[in-house]
């Protein structure tokens, strides 16, 4: 299979990479950079390519190993100052028991919202008002399906526990941000 040159990719593929780093990354120069890494690499790797799969597949494969060498890259520790305000910060929330004191916000119907390009703009949006470390394992575990150990070896995090504690906060926090810029929003919307 003869293979496409690099503004070939770029003009069938590009977009799609776009968006895939994009949503993972949450920064647009960033994700430009990463789609030229990619593209890069490609050309470099391109005589090794089977053809066991689509060019496309095989591009985003590379783009995935290209984000998570960014986060091994960019690795970082929170300070301690903002562990333990952020070990505060939902205590109310819950009972003695560990349920929610409150239910949950009423989510119209979350597989038509899945679907609106509004969400996805206000999930990143969400996500990129995160602490630096707890979007980039939010996105490592759950966007890009790493892992424990991996995750925790990339981000430098002690133990397994540690990352599931971080984990439950980014989701606290992504919860408050989606109910406030969306769901509770969506009465007004056609979902």
């Amino acid at each position: 299979m003869a293979l496409s040159n690099a503004n070939e990719w770029l003009e069938r593929y590009g977009n799609d990479l776009y968006r895939y780093a994009f949503f993972r990354v949450h920064d647009n120069d960033l994700a430009e950079d990463l789609v030229q890494e990619t593209l890069l690499a490609a050309l470099k790797a391109q005589d090794h390519f089977a053809g066991q799969s689509s060019e496309k597949t095989w591009l985003i494969g590379i783009l995935k190993h290209k984000i998570i060498d960014h986060f091994r890259k960019t690795k970082r520790e929170q300070p301690v100052d903002d562990i333990a305000v952020e070990a505060n910060r939902y205590q109310d929330r819950f009972d003695t028991n560990g349920h929610w004191k409150s239910p949950f916000a009423e989510w119209h119907n979350p597989d038509k919202s899945l679907e609106q390009q509004q969400f996805w703009e206000i999930f990143n949006e969400c996500i990129s008002h995160l602490p630096d470390r707890l979007a980039d394992l939010y996105t490592l575990r759950e966007l890009n399906d790493l892992p424990t150990d991996e995750v925790c070896k990339l981000l430098d995090i002690s133990t397994t526990n540690n990352m599931w504690v971080m984990l439950s906060r980014a989701r606290m926090r992504l919860r408050d941000c989606l109910e406030t810029g969306w769901f509770n929003a969506a009465p007004q919307q056609e979902l």
